[in-house]
């Protein structure tokens, strides 16, 4: 799930001088990252290969290609994302959580990144921590729902802040209006929101 949300948010490098990467909206739900970098043949090669090992399921190997990536393109935030994102699925959650703060140092908004690092602080019961990073997600782009939910289930199951949890899922509920399970949670959430009154 977590590699489809990479290709669906699609991160391109191109050659040109290294420039902070920058976000292009296309729809209320959707974006490209673009790094422009100069970036050798064999790196761009290399990048696209490890990503067909990831989603072929061979974490193994596109880890391993990814960490070559890195070592050639230093200055990319996208290897090292993709990087901590397949870490996190092998298990791996320290180094997880190292190539994604590595990531942010390279481009501070980057909002997967900041998503994805959520995560990883939300698992180790980090929960503030988890709330600011996805909240920092959001603040670069708004319309990014996989943040959006992280949030609201973060509020309602481990913050008890059911009035940011509501408010979130109704944001990404505007978003994503198919969601039949987020549709559950809302009812359950107003729900419980009536029996405190």
């Amino acid at each position: 799930m977590v590699l489809t949300l990479i290709a669906g948010c699609a991160t391109t490098t191109t050659a040109s001088r290294s420039t902070p990467a920058r976000i292009e909206v296309q729809e209320a739900v959707g974006f490209t990252i673009i790094e422009e970098a100069r970036v050798s043949n064999e790196a761009r090669l290399d990048y696209d290969e490890a990503l067909s090992y990831l989603n072929q399921g061979n974490l193994e190997r596109g880890i391993d290609i990814l960490n070559s990536v890195v070592a050639q393109s230093p200055q990319l935030a996208a290897p090292r994302v993709d990087l901590g994102i397949a870490q996190h699925l092998a298990g791996d959650l320290d180094a997880a959580e190292s190539s994604l703060l590595q990531a942010l140092e390279t481009n501070p908004g980057h909002p997967i990144a900041l998503n994805e690092l959520g995560i990883l602080y939300r698992k180790s019961g980090r929960f503030t921590q988890a709330r600011r990073s996805y909240e920092a997600a959001l603040a670069t782009y708004p319309g990014f729902h996989y943040a959006r939910r992280n949030l609201a289930v973060l509020c309602d199951l481990y913050l008890a802040d059911l009035n940011c949890a509501l408010d979130n899922y109704e944001a990404y509920m505007a978003t994503v209006p198919g969601d039949d399970e987020a549709s559950m949670w809302i009812a359950d959430l107003r729900f419980r929101m009536d029996q405190g009154d």
